[in-house]
């Protein structure tokens, strides 16, 4: 077999030349390519000593570099936007989109509440009714619920709201045979506007004595009358008072409990962001990265030849030449290509991390209290009127 070629101190990039082929139209990623190799060479010891990679090996390490740049930038991104995007259509990239922070995933794990409440959610409520039957004071919704509700095996109900209460005092506020003793009417003769239609006029009156009047309905309801009341307990309904004719219509809500207990809500996204795994970010468009990044991702490829390089080395521990042997520093490359790699990762974890929404307003907090104490040391003007 014949000695494969090894690094002839220059290159010339083609796309097709990488493993994955991510960035290899990308006109910037081509003119880097070459300058990177180069570069790379130039630090492993060429041409004062033989560099044991080739062109290719060069290319890999450099589109490992802007990949592995682009994971941490944009897992660094999930972590931080991922409650504003959770729930979002995966069918668009969002490498440059200005993600709008919204309440979407807070109000989405708070609807229980309002669910339970009956004030939101999105659990549906069925309405059913059952017919009174004289004399007959309990009622099982359990078995109204297996014969009509059409409920799956295991399944059951459970009653929300039940439309059996007295109607509200306030809407019984200008009825005169309430029982309270008062009538508007009356107020208006009181004053002398009785001869003035009440349907143009309006006697505004204390709000102690609106909290008196629905207070005193209240009452007596309560006590001259069969207050309209219910007892609900495992789905076992007590009406009061007792009824005393058949086929009267009570109506009440109800919910499938297989519903609530469904975890899995319809999120009205065909394709919806359920994990870290599917918000979609793509790897990053290398024109678009700045020097910053760049400079970043050369010491990284310079990293990963380093190892490579290690790796071609260690097949041998030394090689003979005339008279004596050479110890190749195969070790030394890798443990300087580890190093160096785990130092680059926290390098650019730690920028992002001091980039994060939550430091940068610290920073300007802080920034906002220096201006403020500087300013107060500017001396004021005395003003005479």
């Amino acid at each position: 077999m014949a000695n494969a070629a090894i690094w002839p101190g220059s290159s010339s990039f083609f796309p097709g030349e990488t493993p994955f082929g991510f960035y290899d139209y990308d006109y910037q990623f081509q003119t880097d390519a070459d300058k990177v190799a180069d570069f790379c060479a130039r630090r492993l010891g060429y041409p004062l000593t033989d560099v044991e990679l080739q062109e290719t090996s060069f290319y890999t390490a450099f589109e490992e570099a802007v990949t592995t740049y682009g994971n941490e930038v944009y897992a660094y991104k999930v972590r931080q936007d991922y409650l504003d995007v959770e729930g979002a259509s995966t069918g668009s990239n969002l490498n440059n989109t200005l993600i709008q922070p919204n309440m979407a995933s807070i109000i989405r794990m708070s609807q229980q509440y309002g669910e339970e409440a009956g004030v939101g959610g999105n659990l549906t409520w069925y309405t059913g009714s059952i017919d009174t039957v004289a004399n007959q004071q309990d009622y099982d919704m359990n078995a109204w619920a297996a014969a009509s509700a059409s409920l799956d095996t295991g399944d059951s109900i459970e009653l929300k709201r039940v439309f059996y209460q007295a109607p509200p005092a306030i809407v019984r506020y200008f009825d005169p045979y309430a029982g309270t003793g008062t009538g508007m009417m009356q107020l208006l003769d009181t004053f002398g506007w009785g001869n003035y239609s009440p349907a143009i006029n309006f006697l505004l009156m204390p709000i102690n004595y609106d909290l008196q009047k629905i207070q005193a309905i209240e009452f007596n309801d309560q006590i001259r009358k069969s207050q309209f009341s219910f007892e609900l307990r495992n789905n076992q309904l007590r009406m009061f008072p007792i009824p005393t004719v058949s086929g009267g219509k009570l109506f009440f809500e109800y919910i499938k409990n297989s519903e609530r207990q469904n975890p899995a809500g319809d999120s009205g996204v065909a394709a919806p962001v359920t994990n870290v795994s599917n918000v979609p970010y793509g790897n990053p468009n290398y024109t678009q990265i700045n020097s910053i990044g760049r400079q970043w991702i050369f010491e990284y490829t310079l990293a990963l030849a380093k190892e490579m390089l290690g790796y071609v080395r260690g097949k041998y521990s030394t090689v003979p030449i005339p008279g004596s042997e050479v110890t190749l520093n195969q070790a030394d490359l890798i443990a300087a290509a580890t190093a160096e790699k785990t130092a680059l990762i926290d390098r650019l974890r730690g920028y992002l991390e001091e980039t994060s929404r939550e430091k940068l307003l610290e920073r300007r907090a802080a920034e906002a209290d220096y201006k403020q104490k500087e300013l107060s040391q500017a001396p004021y003007y005395i003003y005479i009127g």
